[in-house]
């Protein structure tokens, strides 16, 4: 990755933790699922109003790193108005291309497809953070399950 690519990554990650997307609860119906990072504490809750096969709106509320922030922050971008197969491959894809392989299925689809989404792969430098980036992801795929 170069510089200025480099650049334009930190920008989105620092962009969606001072002014997160999506952060918010949702009320019931809502799908609720948790997701809590022992190692530093991250903790976030995902909320997922579905219409249908559709995921309607996606929220998520907790504290943590701007890492794990940022990265809820942009999967709630990313899901909303997808299917529940759609959603799920590209949690499948992300958690993947960031090699957490926990939970998460073999996925083919590059992660630049999905826009700003790829400014975390970043991440992948900093093994310890990869839980981080990829807690919320891990709690809309339980929310949805």
């Amino acid at each position: 990755m170069d510089a200025t690519l480099n650049e334009l990554y930190q920008d989105i990650i620092l962009e969606h933790n001072r002014a997160p997307r999506n952060k918010h609860t949702l009320p019931a119906p809502a799908k609720v699922a948790r997701g809590h990072n022992p190692s530093c504490g991250d903790s976030v809750t995902v909320f997922v109003a579905m219409e249908g096969d559709v995921v309607k709106c996606i929220a998520f509320d907790g504290e943590g790193c701007a890492i794990s922030q940022a990265s809820a922050s942009l999967m709630t971008e990313l899901l909303s108005g997808k299917t529940k197969r759609e959603a799920g491959e590209i949690i499948d894809a992300v958690c993947r291309a960031l090699g957490d392989a926990d939970g998460c299925v073999a996925q083919t689809n590059p992660l630049e497809q999905y826009g700003e989404v790829a400014a975390l792969i970043g991440v992948k430098k900093f093994p310890m953070r990869i839980k981080c980036a990829t807690l919320a992801w891990h709690a809309a795929k339980d929310a949805m399950a």
